[in-house]
């Protein structure tokens, strides 16, 4: 079984575009077989950019699990002076993320990436959709890793929904964090803000 969360480039390649309406401007993304939310993109990944697009993402955001693109793009868009790196573990989804920068015409740095294997430097944010289906395991050491990798006062930020977690995850970051806040609730997805403070 090839999963989004895996290198799964044997899979028949099936690509297609999908549109995507945001603040007003149009999108086209490449999608294809093996990759998160293939038809659409997904109602969390709308809640998480629509809430994190009215803050201050800072100077250098890190999109990690970053799939076919949508969050990186969009957020290169709304925020002209942000430098983006889009990672996943998936070639197939890095791939399609380079392509979907060029088709809306934004300008990231895309990578292969288990977590933040090939990642470098300090982000001012890290923004995910995690794959919940990879298991707490991943997840909560995509959350622990976060703060080694912020800015002093850099800020995590993480969509998830509540039957996959939500409470929990927010307890862990806690934990790592000292501080995790529920920024936005829409239709059961939880977005969740950390601060690194030391």
């Amino acid at each position: 079984m090839s999963h989004y969360f895996t290198d799964n480039r044997n899979l028949e390649v099936n690509r297609k575009e999908i549109p995507f309406r945001f603040l007003g401007v149009y999108y086209t993304f490449i999608t294809d077989n093996g990759v998160f939310s293939k038809s659409e993109v997904d109602f969390g990944t709308w809640v998480l950019l629509k809430t994190i697009c009215k803050e201050d993402l800072g100077t250098r955001m890190l999109d990690l699990g970053c799939g076919y693109g949508a969050v990186g793009v969009v957020c290169k868009k709304v925020f002209e002076n942000l430098d983006v790196l889009s990672v996943d573990v998936n070639p197939r989804a890095t791939e399609l993320a380079e392509l979907n920068a060029e088709k809306n015409q934004v300008q990231l740095k895309v990578k292969v990436s288990n977590c933040y294997e090939n990642v470098e430097g300090k982000f001012t944010s890290i923004v995910t959709n995690p794959p919940i289906r990879a298991g707490k395991a991943v997840i909560y050491e995509m959350f622990e890793k976060a703060k080694e990798y912020l800015e002093d006062q850099g800020c995590l930020w993480v969509v998830i929904r509540k039957q996959q977690g939500a409470p929990s995850a927010k307890n862990k970051i806690t934990e790592i964090f000292g501080n995790c806040e529920i920024v936005e609730k829409e239709k059961g997805y939880y977005i969740l803000k950390a601060v690194k403070k030391d």
